[in-house]
């Protein structure tokens, strides 16, 4: 749990009114620089809230131009997951009174940009971003590793949830790793993502969930190949070409932490996002992006060549990069030792 945002306001009038008393001072000169100080509180008390993160606006705001042009020349390659990410969160977070939280579950092979997005997302919403401590991340095989550990893991998590909402209802969680989350664990948070306006006096309408998973990821690709292989542009994929396919596939998957999960049948999950394969074109400009993030001088050169190097399929016609782009910052390193 975070302590409120009163701690520095108490703290600081505490402070200084103990040094007052402390000083070879008059009676009189110490109460009067206690009231001064009391005065400054209640009058500048804001601005103490920026030298500790609170659950205010000074920390939390959403940030509708920066999440646009973050996901517009940020992510490379995944026009379908921009859109619907964007209108997705914009309408959220401009509703003062939802009926529920943001419920998200990105879905695509590694290296193509899932996690990337959960990062624009809390950047632009909250200022420390993913430092932000009601910024909350779970992955699967760190967090909830042993299956004989399951009832606990679906106590404590029920806890955390509550108690963190109860601090701050702006709250984001962020599970990856979805694909490797034991069946039934997920169901325990059930209803805080349901349209509940309060449960045991909590309500969790604005806080903001978000699931990471590879499953459902063969079939955003055969989708892809399709409209490849028909000589369709890959701008062309819409969601309702993809979003029913990966819905049902993580249903049915076994291996799924939302296997037969009544997050999916109960319609809790607002979007499954797909993200699709990474072409050649978008691996060079992760790689250039990189190169600028590095502070290393922009060479095309040297960037083709690390892209070329990498694996792609179908083999023959190397279309699609087998680990997108997952492994760029690594072989950057190599190319430009």
């Amino acid at each position: 749990m975070r302590l409120t945002c009163l701690a520095p306001v108490l703290c600081v009038g505490w402070n200084l009114i103990m040094v007052a008393a402390l000083e070879p001072i008059s009676t009189g000169l110490a109460v009067g620089i206690a009231a001064a100080v009391t005065g400054f509180l209640a009058r500048y008390q804001n601005v103490l809230y920026y030298f500790q993160e609170c659950c205010r606006p000074e920390w939390i705001s959403y940030n509708k131009t920066g999440l646009q042009e973050d996901l517009q020349k940020k992510l490379f390659g995944q026009h379908v997951a921009s859109q619907v990410v964007f209108k997705a969160v914009t309408g959220f977070m401009n509703n003062e009174n939802p009926k529920k939280p943001l419920v998200l579950s990105l879905h695509g092979w590694t290296g193509t940009g899932k996690n990337f997005v959960s990062q624009l997302i809390a950047k632009n919403i909250y200022h420390k971003g993913m430092e932000s401590g009601f910024v909350h991340l779970f992955t699967a095989t760190a967090h909830f590793p042993h299956t004989r550990d399951l009832e606990t893991y679906k106590t404590q998590l029920q806890q955390w949830i509550k108690g963190n909402v109860t601090n701050c209802p702006r709250s984001m969680f962020i599970f990856d790793e979805m694909d490797k989350m034991q069946p039934g664990l997920i169901d325990s948070i059930k209803p805080y993502l349901d349209f509940y306006e309060r449960l045991d006096g909590v309500s969790y309408r604005q806080a903001i969930f978000i699931f990471l998973s590879n499953a459902g990821g063969q079939n955003i690709v055969q989708v892809a190949l399709d409209f490849w292989t028909a000589g369709r542009q890959r701008e062309e994929i819409q969601l309702k070409d993809l979003e029913t396919a990966v819905s049902l596939s993580v249903f049915n998957n076994q291996e799924s932490g939302f296997w037969h999960t009544s997050l999916i049948d109960k319609n809790l999950v607002d979007f499954f996002v797909p993200f699709l394969p990474l072409e050649f074109k978008h691996v060079v400009q992760c790689g250039m992006a990189e190169m600028a993030a590095k502070g290393l001088e922009l060479n095309a050169t040297v960037v083709d060549r690390m892209a070329r190097d990498l694996n792609y399929f179908p083999k023959d016609e190397r279309v699609f990069s087998v680990k997108g782009c997952k492994v760029i910052s690594s072989r950057l390193d190599f190319y430009t030792d």
